[in-house]
C-alpha cells in the first residue's frame, strides 16, 4: 500500500488514551511546516490518530489546520470517520478511502450524466457495504464505504422478495457466487479484519464468501470434471453452445438438465450426458460447501437463491431446511438498493466510571443519528437500529465497546454536483 499511493508519511505528537483522555498537545508548528511541503505535490491526505475513534478532536483539528496551510482545498480523511478501533488497520482504511478520490469522483459524475441525460429529477444516493446508502456529498467523503456493496445489496433484496429475516444468501452472477448471512434483515458484518488486495483493514464489511462460479464458468473434463475458475463473462450470449459459440459453461449445462430456457437446447444434444451431471454435481458440491462455511450455528437455515445466475442450482439442496427462487430472483440487487435505507454507524470505547451507562449510550446513538442526516437521511424518521455493548475485560475503568447504527427514509436536502 505504501509503494502504491504513499507520497511521504509524518509522525506529529499527540494523540488519546482508550478513554479519551489525551497522551499529548498536538503540535500545530509541525503541522504546519507540512502543509508547505505538501502544497501543490499531492492529491490527498489521510490522518490517523491513537484512539480517535473514542476522541477525534485532534484528528478535526489537524485536518483543519492542514486544509488552511495547503490552501487549495485537498482530500483529507481521517481515521475516526472511516473505520473503528484497532490503529493499524484504521490507518489502512483511511489510506485507502484518501487513494480513492479520483476514482470516486468520476465514477459520480458518470452517474449524474446518466441522470441528467435521462431527464430525471431525482436525487442520487449510493448503496454501502452494510445495506444502507448514502447521499453524493457522503459517497465522495467516504467512497471506501461503496467497497462490496453489490453483494450486500442482493441479500436486502432476496430478504425483501423473500420476506425472510433471517437465512442464508446465495446470489450467482455471470462470473462468480456470493454467499452471505441474513440476520434480522441486513447482512451480517465481518468480526475479522478484512484484507483488499492483501491489505488489512478493519471497517465494516458483510461477512461474505466469494467463489469462482458463475453462469458463464467454463466447465472442463481431464480425468475429472473442473468448473473455472475463468468465466466468459458477458460474451455468454457469444461463447457458450448454447448460443453458437463453442465453449462448454455451466450455462450449457443447465440448460441441458431443463433447468432454464436460454438459446437452443438442441444444440446440447452431443455432449456426454455422464459430463453433464458430473458437472451438475460438482457446481451444487461448490455451492453447498459454501453454505457450510457461513453458517455459524448448527441448526439448518433456509437458503434464498438470487442473481441470474441461481437457475444453475435446483430446489434441493443438502443441510438446509428448505431452498426459496423468490419471484424477481433474477434482479435482487437492484431491488436491494432501491428499498434500503440511509444509514450510518458509531463505533467507539465509553468508560462508564466517568459517565453513566444511561449517558454514553443516549451521545453514541445521537452521533450514529446525526451521521445518518448528514449521509441524507430525514431527521424525523431516522431511528436507532441497533445498539452493541462488548466489555473490555482487558482495560481498566470499566470500559466498554459501544456500536450503534442508524438508519432512516431518504431525505429531501438537495446536492451539489461533483466539481
Amino acid at each position: 500500500l505504501r509503494k502504491a499511493v504513499s507520497h511521504e508519511t509524518f509522525v506529529i505528537e499527540g494523540g488519546n488514551e482508550f478513554d479519551g483522555r489525551m497522551i499529548g498537545p498536538l503540535i500545530e508548528g509541525k503541522l504546519g511546516s507540512i502543509a508547505v511541503e505538501l502544497k501543490g505535490n499531492v492529491e490527498s491526505v489521510a490522518f490517523t490518530s491513537i484512539f480517535s475513534p473514542v476522541n477525534g478532536e485532534q484528528e478535526n483539528k489537524a485536518r483543519d489546520i492542514l486544509a488552511r496551510g495547503m490552501g487549495t482545498s485537498p482530500f483529507i480523511s481521517v481515521s475516526h470517520e472511516i473505520a473503528t478501533i484497532g490503529l493499524l488497520e484504521r490507518e489502512n482504511a483511511t489510506v485507502l478511502n484518501s487513494a480513492l478520490r479520483s476514482v470516486s469522483r468520476r465514477a459520480v459524475h458518470a452517474f449524474q450524466e446518466a441522470v441528467l441525460k435521462l431527464g430525471l429529477k431525482a436525487m442520487l444516493f449510493l448503496g454501502q457495504n452494510d445495506g444502507t446508502l448514502m447521499n453524493v456529498d457522503a459517497a465522495l467523503k467516504y467512497p471506501i464505504l461503496t467497497v462490496a456493496s453489490g453483494p450486500t445489496n442482493s441479500i436486502r433484496g432476496a430478504a425483501f422478495l423473500a420476506g425472510v429475516k433471517d437465512s442464508i444468501v446465495v446470489d450467482v452472477g455471470g462470473t462468480s457466487t456470493d454467499i452471505g448471512l441474513l440476520k434480522d434483515g441486513f447482512p451480517l458484518e465481518s468480526a475479522r479484519p478484512v484484507v483488499i488486495g492483501g491489505v488489512r483493514t478493519n471497517f465494516r464489511m458483510p461477512d461474505m464468501l466469494s467463489l469462482a462460479l458463475g453462469g458463464g464458468s467454463r466447465v472442463r473434463y481431464h480425468g475429472g470434471v473442473a468448473i473455472g475458475p475463468d468465466s466468459v463473462g458477458y460474451h455468454l450470449t457469444e461463447e457458450s453452445i448454447v448460443f453458437g459459440g463453442k465453449t462448454l459453461t455451466t450455462t450449457d449445462v443447465a440448460v441441458a438438465l431443463g433447468r432454464c430456457d436460454l438459446g437452443s437446447s438442441e444444440r446440447m444434444r452431443g455432449q456426454p450426458k455422464d459430463l453433464l451431471k458430473a458437472a451438475d454435481a460438482k457446481v451444487h458440491e461448490t455451492v453447498e460447501e459454501g453454505i457450510d462455511k457461513v453458517r455459524i450455528t448448527p441448526e439448518p437455515l433456509p437458503v434464498v437463491l438470487v442473481g441470474g445466475g441461481s437457475v444453475l442450482l435446483r430446489h434441493r439442496l443438502s443441510g438446509v431446511s428448505r431452498v426459496i427462487r423468490p419471484e424477481h430472483f433474477d434482479v435482487a440487487n437492484a431491488i436491494g438498493v432501491a428499498i434500503a435505507e440511509v444509514g450510518a454507524d458509531v463505533d467507539t470505547v465509553l468508560t462508564y466510571d466517568t459517565m453513566s451507562r444511561r449517558e454514553g449510550i443516549d451521545r453514541t446513538c445521537q452521533q450514529a443519528i446525526d451521521r445518518a442526516v448528514a449521509s441524507g437521511a430525514d431527521r424525523h424518521k431516522t431511528r436507532v437500529a441497533t445498539v452493541e455493548e462488548i466489555p473490555i475485560t482487558y482495560l481498566p475503568g470499566n470500559a466498554v465497546r459501544v456500536r450503534v447504527k442508524a438508519c432512516g427514509a431518504l431525505g429531501g436536502r438537495s446536492q451539489g454536483r461533483v466539481p
